[in-house]
């Protein structure tokens, strides 16, 4: 599949906000300090930039409204439904917090709840597709949701230290979600490896039972939205190397700097850290969001000589 620029940026950016926007909703953080104020601003900012970036990849953005009427049966429109719906208690809770410095816990913990669903419903967008084999598993919603959570509880540890509080809460749950997220993660792309393919030449065409098929013809000539969108091609050495990328910027570099964090206290070291350990997660998302479109093959692929 093509790894488009803005569902990557859509996926990753939305992700940090709503796992952001969910930690708050906890209310882990001392709503009078300045820093969870940002916080809640910042989270908005990256679940609406995420949300408005998807459009660009519409071929009619004014008509993505359209998508919301179709809820009973499109995880696409649950999605758009879930966002504008959460949008509510997320907006009612920052303002609360940004203007009168208190934490409303039932509307935060509405918005917690909230930001979980539309991550889920997020996820099963691709999960839900048949004709891609490699998305079409239960751990795709749970990377989603893992990867949320992890990058969520970074930036709530990050937003403690800023405002001296040592959040040792907040760096732990960084660690529980970290690890099992990139385990998740490399039991997906491993299962990706290693699946046999459910939809081959063969089964596509209904002629596998006259022995081998292979194309005498491609459909076409010249490129069109099908071998655009769907016949993105990616060498295995390079896809190798950059999940390795992944893995060390996202996951080891993180787990080692929120340890950093951890031994440092209430030193400046541990803003640092934790500031440090959000990039560095951030780019290796930003890095297995790509491979996420990128290894994924569709089956319309089978028609042609790809």
């Amino acid at each position: 599949m093509y790894p488009a620029l803005s569902i990557i940026f859509f996926t990753s950016a939305s992700g940090l906000g709503y796992g952001l926007a969910a930690v708050l909703g906890l209310g882990l953080l001392d709503p009078q300090a300045l820093a969870t104020k940002l916080a809640h601003v910042l989270a908005l900012c990256l679940i609406g930039g995420g949300l408005l970036s998807s459009t660009l990849h519409l071929h009619n953005p004014q008509r993505a409204w359209r998508a919301l009427s179709q809820w009973r049966s499109s995880w696409l429109s649950r999605e758009g439904v879930m966002a504008i719906a959460t949008f509510v208690p997320l907006t009612i809770n920052a303002a609360a917090t940004v203007f009168y410095g208190k934490h409303l816990l039932l509307v935060g913990l509405l918005g917690t709840l909230g930001a979980a669903v539309t991550v889920y419903c997020t996820a099963m967008i691709y999960a839900s597709l048949k004709s891609v084999q490699a998305w079409h598993t239960r751990l795709t919603p749970i990377c989603y949701l893992l990867f949320a959570a992890a990058g969520g509880s970074l930036a709530g540890a990050l937003v403690a230290a800023s405002g001296n509080a040592h959040s040792v809460v907040l760096m732990v749950m960084a660690l529980v979600f970290l690890v099992p997220a990139w385990a998740a993660k490399w039991q997906w792309r491993k299962n990706l490896r290693e699946a046999v393919p459910l939809s081959t030449p063969e089964s596509a065409t209904g002629l596998g039972g006259l022995g081998k098929v292979r194309l005498f013809e491609s459909p076409h000539f010249n490129d069109n939205y099908l071998t655009r969108e769907m016949g993105f091609r990616v060498a295995r050495k390079h896809a190798d190397k950059l999940f390795v990328i992944a893995i060390i910027a996202g996951g080891v570099v993180p787990a080692f700097l929120v340890l950093v964090a951890l031994a440092a206290g209430h030193a400046i070291w541990a803003p640092i850290a934790l500031g440090l350990a959000l990039l560095f997660h951030a780019l290796g998302v930003l890095t297995e969001r790509w491979l996420f479109f990128a290894e994924a093959r569709h089956a319309v692929m089978n028609y042609y000589s790809r």
